[in-house]
């Protein structure tokens, strides 16, 4: 789809009344007006493809034409990954049962398909483990999750197996627990690295690595109030400040306290081999976003991403110098 073929189907698709409350907050962060955001908005929609989302996240209004072209906007991610990752392998990713159990040797926990074919003998022996997580089978963004304890099956198995369909869960896990310095960050999420590996024309490794924080809520996902930061590749160091989805930057910790720039990843050399390892076991997906949890005996996979959100990595907070983060994938393909 051409640049601008790509504009005028958003600009159908296009909320309008998002769009312009976005102008509202941009308004007040930029000190600019509401025209020349507009205006400097549809520029950017058709010279970039960038969406106003992808304008809001990025700071665009505050950057020059040389440093948007380094910006990854959702048309640009859209055209990596329909180029890298053909659809008919998604499945292995976007259903949760075929992914633990392709790359069960990183996963080692326990867990259960939920379906018509569950029993409660089957439910009855996850009661066993004192927390669960219930997801759908197919899903992001930490919609649909449950975390569930001892006091949600006090009334037997059948009737938790009820509850589990009658909260959409089509996977019940045994609850990851996390390193103590993981746990450090914030201890009411387990908080997961997002490692993308790259398999590209130019060359193969890992294109981005960045830490994703909870704030207080059982998920550590942004889309769920939690918070980012830029992890640097080689020492496993946090490179950045922590920043969420709403533009809030973090030195330390709200809750906790701890200091976010210069934390390190416990076993980030072990999670990196792991993720490359992974990712040459379905190489026709060449761009895949790995969530990974690291416990006291190192990295274990939560779920791979076969449609990478390319909002996380965008965050203006995390490129200070205005440079994006296409520069990076420039590194190993055309784009």
């Amino acid at each position: 789809m051409s640049r601008l073929s790509y504009f005028f189907n958003r600009l159908f698709k296009m909320d309008w009344k998002a769009m312009w409350k976005t102008t509202a907050l941009l308004k007040e962060r930029s000190g600019k007006s509401r025209i020349w955001l507009l205006c400097d908005m549809l520029r950017c929609a058709v010279k970039y493809n960038a969406g106003y989302v992808d304008y809001k996240i990025a700071q665009m209004y505050n950057l020059n034409d040389a440093q948007r072209r380094t910006v990854i906007t959702r048309g640009i991610s859209n055209g990596i990954v329909r180029r890298m990752n053909p659809k008919e392998y998604w499945h292995f990713f976007d259903d949760k049962t075929q992914f633990n159990a392709l790359f069960k040797e990183w996963i080692p926990r326990k867990w259960l398909l939920i379906n018509e074919a569950t029993t409660a003998a089957e439910v009855a022996e996850m009661m066993t483990l004192p927390d669960l997580i219930g997801k759908p089978l197919e899903g992001s963004s930490g919609v649909g999750i449950y975390k569930y304890t001892p006091a949600d099956w006090a009334d037997g198995a059948e009737a938790f197996l009820a509850r589990l369909k009658a909260d959409g869960i089509g996977i019940l896990e045994e609850i990851v627990v996390q390193h103590p310095e993981m746990a450090r960050l914030c201890p009411t999420s387990v908080n997961t690295c997002r490692i993308a590996t790259l398999l590209g024309d130019k060359a193969e490794g890992i294109v981005y690595g960045f830490v994703r924080i909870g704030n207080g809520k059982v998920m550590d996902n942004v889309d769920c109030g939690g918070m980012a930061a830029r992890v640097d590749l080689e020492s496993g160091k946090l490179l950045t400040v922590g920043a969420d989805k709403a533009g809030n930057t973090y030195t330390k910790h709200p809750i906790t306290g701890t200091e976010i720039i210069g934390f390190t990843i416990p076993y980030w050399e072990e999670a990196k081999a792991m993720c490359m390892a992974a990712a040459r076991k379905v190489p026709q997906m060449r761009f895949i976003a790995w969530d990974v949890a690291i416990t006291e005996n190192g990295p274990t996979f939560i779920e791979g991403n076969s449609f990478p959100s390319h909002a996380v990595p965008q965050f203006a907070a995390h490129y200070p110098d205005g440079i994006g983060i296409l520069t990076e994938f420039r590194k190993f393909i055309d784009c």
